[in-house]
């Protein structure tokens, strides 16, 4: 099932601080997931970083927002405890916490006019109340990187095939193959001998090859494609190949690849993809980083 917004694990966490006691994260990650019945594959689910849970960082917001907010204190690490203002929030009757309702606590408002993650102008207003802080980052990333691979998949289909194949080889270099940019290059320009465009070493020692077929293409690459470039792998006695293009596979392409077991395909979104995650034809622009108060730090002994 979806995982709950952070907003309403607020009025279950709170009342599960109830009894006085100091409870642990730990303990709130198991009694939430059975009160809102997650299986373990909900709270497998990772934010797109992979860095953390989804599960457990909403939890661990919705936390903090009681904490800001005076209703939770924090007695030691990684645990919380209710307050005599969280308290007089569970006697007034209120069976449901939000933002809103925590806006008439001084500590919250104070919070959010520190907390501007998302823009006050923005129509994502009703997004920040759905999803983390954490969350709205790694969107506003995803956003951007998807900008940027489509931006990077338009100038590559203004490139030359020439252009293209020597693209190719030096994505594949960085991915791991083929030891050096220097070496591979000299297997590439046998383009049009029996429908393979380039040949690159599997690993450093040459051991293997891979060959490649390039195609900087607008239209669909139908299923006759894989299979003629099967043959082509046939005669060269190779065991594997790759077919990369700007464009995409039909289905029936993909499925015939899948059949025969030995030749990738990767298409102009996953393409796009690789060039960003191994720096090929981009540049860093800026870099930031996101730091967290180091809890140990602040431990006396």
């Amino acid at each position: 099932m979806p995982i709950p917004s952070y907003q309403r694990f607020m009025y279950p966490l709170l009342e599960m601080a109830a009894d006085g006691e100091a409870h642990s994260m730990e303990e709130a990650y198991e009694v939430l997931a059975g009160k809102f019945n997650l299986s373990k594959e909900d709270r497998a689910e990772l934010l797109p970083s992979g860095g953390q849970s989804r599960y457990e960082n909403r939890v661990g917001w919705a936390r903090t927002y009681l904490t800001k907010a005076g209703l939770l204190e924090s007695p030691g690490r990684g645990q919380f405890k209710i307050t005599a203002e969280g308290r007089r929030v569970l006697q007034s009757g209120i069976t449901e916490l939000n933002n809103q309702y925590l806006m008439q606590f001084p500590g919250f408002v104070e919070f959010k006019r520190r907390d501007r993650t998302v823009d006050e102008t923005s129509s994502e207003e009703e997004v920040s109340n759905e999803t983390t802080p954490d969350e709205q980052l790694e969107q506003l990333h995803l956003v951007l990187r998807r900008q940027l691979a489509q931006e990077l998949l338009a100038r590559v289909k203004q490139c030359s095939p020439a252009f293209f194949e020597r693209l190719v080889v030096q994505l594949l270099v960085a991915m791991g193959y083929g030891g050096s940019v220097a070496d591979a290059g000299k297997a590439v320009g046998r383009s049009g001998d029996d429908g393979i465009d380039g040949i690159i070493k599997q690993d450093r020692l040459g051991l293997d090859n891979i060959y490649i077929q390039a195609k900087r293409w607008e239209r669909t690459v139908p299923s006759e494609v894989v299979r003629t470039f099967h043959g082509s792998l046939a005669l060269q006695r190779a065991s594997r190949g790759v077919i990369i293009t700007t464009s995409d596979f039909s289905s029936s392409a993909i499925e015939t690849a899948k059949a025969l077991g030995n030749i990738v395909l990767i298409d102009g979104n996953t393409l796009a993809d690789f060039m960003i995650e191994y720096n090929v034809g981009v540049t860093v622009a800026a870099r930031y980083e996101v730091k967290r108060v180091d809890r140990d730090f602040f431990e006396e002994s």
